[in-house]
Formats: structure tokens, C-alpha cells, sequence
């Protein structure tokens, strides 16, 4: 079977393993490389872009490096190849996982229970919860499911229509690092440097991919690409700034503004300002929904190129 046809057979029954079974309770791979990530950092760390580049290299390097042996030792075994491409996609996408953690909070926020949805924030984004009304964590929510459908989706769907397995695995293994070192900490601010604008690269596909199918998906074309041509670029991060732009619009609500990370504040240009409202606890659904359509699409969209690629190859 050529590898075309392999990915795109191991992808679609990875994603549907995702849709019907989430992310397992216990020993999610993810979760196995971040303990490894933090015991390497536990012995590389210093206040240093050099210490942190090769953190990235050690750690991401080192699980893209036993991607490509694991798929090198089933390459003249089809059904071994395609198991494997399922088994490596049902572990790096987290699509089912987020719309469950999104809607639990929207099922606190309209029972009223603001401490269990400030309680649950932090399942899907680093905000700091305690000050955030109703609409404020609502509005963070949609942020994160938008985000993460890049993130956790869309990106390693197209990594993996490039490069396979290792395409898959170091995708995430990168935007996970970043998630564990990237941000502006005083501990993390050189360290994580490297992380970062990695991510910032490999994300970059994959966002932009995000952002023209939830155009395309969201049932309000004109809205969602009138949002990402003009407020895309006021985002301070390249690949949130198109997708959460293209949601805010396809949603018809207002994105960004001000938010605490940590103990920082940050004040953010507002996306969809003009045309948009304040976001509602049911847009969360909406929100939900706009992600599987994506992802779905963007499954289709990968597995078509990545054949495409086949037959232009021989």
C-alpha cells in the first residue's frame, strides 16, 4: 500500500477513534512526554536561549526521531503502517477532549454555578479564573476552543499529511513544549525562547488552514474573512490571531480584550469589535461545533493533499 493511501486511512480512523472514545483516562503519550520533557528540564535548565534550544532538540528531536524508527520498522507492513498512523493520530489529536471541557463549563455557567466553571477553566487555558465574570469566561472558552482546534487538530492533521508519523508525533511534541515553557515567565522568558518561535512555525500551516475552513464551514463567509483580514494581525501571537479572528466573525461575537495570565495582565485588541457581540454561555456550543466541522474538513482537505502529493510524485 503506498504511503498516500496509508496516511490517509491511519488518520481518518485515528480522528474517528478520537470522536468516539476522547483521550484515554491513563497513560496518554502526551502526558508520558511532558514528564520527560520536565525531567530533562530538571537537568538542562538555566536562565539561557542556548540551555533551552537544546532542551527543544533533546525533547522534541528525541520523540520525532522514535516516530520515524517506529514507522521505518512497519514500512513493508501496510496494515501495521496504517495501525500505527491511527494509533499516532488518536493520540496527538484532542478534538473530543476539548468540546467536553468546553461544554462542562457552559453547563456551569448556566446552571449558575460560577465557582465549578471557574473551577474547570484551567482545563482548557492558562487564565487566571477567580476575577472572570459569566460573559468573561465564556468568552475565554470560545477563545481556547478556537485556538485548539489549530492547535490540537487541525496543525497535527497537516504535519502528518507531510511527514507521516514523525510528522504527527514532533508536531506535538512542539506545540506541547511551547505549552510547557513558551510563555513570558521570568523563569521561562529565555529558556522557553526556542519553544516558542518553533511552535510559532509550525503552527503556522496549520492556523491559516484553521482559519479559511471556519470561513468556509461557519455559515457566514463574508463576516469570518472581512474578521481575519482585518483583525488577525492585531493578535500579539501569528497563528491565534487568524483563527480566533475567523471564529469571532463565523460566531458574530467579540474576541480578545483585556486578560490575566498568571498574575499579568495583557490588553488585547478586540477581533470582530465592530460587527461583534459579547459572547453568551450558548455560544460555546456554537463554538463547539464550528470545531468539528473543521476538523472534519480539514481531515478531508489533508488526506486530499497528501494523495495528491502521491500521484504527483510517480
Amino acid at each position: 500500500m503506498r504511503a498516500d493511501r496509508i496516511f490517509a486511512y491511519g488518520a481518518a480512523a485515528g480522528l474517528i477513534g478520537d470522536l468516539l472514545l476522547g483521550d484515554p483516562r491513563r497513560g496518554h503519550p502526551v502526558a508520558a512526554f511532558g514528564r520527560a520533557a520536565m525531567g530533562a528540564e530538571s537537568r538542562l535548565w538555566r536562565d539561557h536561549r542556548g540551555w533551552g534550544a537544546l532542551h527543544t532538540l533533546v525533547c522534541a528531536g528525541g520523540a520525532t526521531a522514535c516516530a520515524a524508527l517506529a514507522a521505518r520498522a512497519v514500512r513493508d507492513r501496510p496494515a501495521a503502517a496504517v495501525a500505527l498512523t491511527a494509533a499516532a493520530t488518536w493520540s496527538v489529536v484532542g478534538g473530543t477532549s476539548l468540546g467536553r471541557e468546553a461544554r462542562a463549563i457552559a453547563g456551569a455557567l448556566d446552571a449558575g454555578d460560577m465557582e465549578l466553571a471557574r473551577e474547570r477553566l484551567p482545563h482548557l487555558c492558562g487564565r487566571d479564573p477567580q476575577a472572570l465574570d459569566g460573559p468573561q469566561i465564556a468568552r475565554a472558552v470560545v477563545e481556547s476552543v478556537a485556538e485548539n482546534t489549530s492547535d490540537a487538530v487541525v496543525g497535527a492533521l497537516v504535519w502528518g499529511a507531510l511527514g507521516g508519523v514523525p510528522g504527527l508525533i514532533g508536531f506535538r511534541a512542539v506545540n506541547t513544549l511551547d505549552a510547557m515553557v513558551g510563555h513570558k515567565s521570568p523563569r521561562y522568558r529565555r529558556y522557553g525562547w526556542a519553544s516558542a518561535r518553533l511552535d510559532d512555525l509550525a503552527g503556522w500551516p496549520g492556523a491559516r488552514l484553521t482559519a479559511a475552513l471556519a470561513v468556509a464551514a461557519g455559515g457566514r463567509p463574508r463576516e469570518a474573512f472581512r474578521a481575519w483580514r482585518s483583525d488577525a494581525g492585531k493578535h500579539p501571537s501569528p497563528n491565534a490571531g487568524p483563527v480566533e479572528a475567523a471564529f469571532a466573525g463565523t460566531l458574530g461575537v467579540r474576541l480578545g480584550g483585556t486578560l490575566a495570565y498568571g498574575g499579568r495582565v495583557e490588553h488585547r485588541p478586540v477581533l470582530n469589535g465592530a460587527a461583534g457581540r459579547d459572547v453568551r454561555a450558548a455560544d460555546i456550543e456554537r463554538a463547539v461545533r464550528l470545531s468539528r466541522r473543521v476538523s472534519v474538513l480539514a481531515l478531508g482537505v489533508c488526506a486530499a493533499g497528501r494523495l495528491a502529493m502521491g500521484r504527483r510524485s510517480r
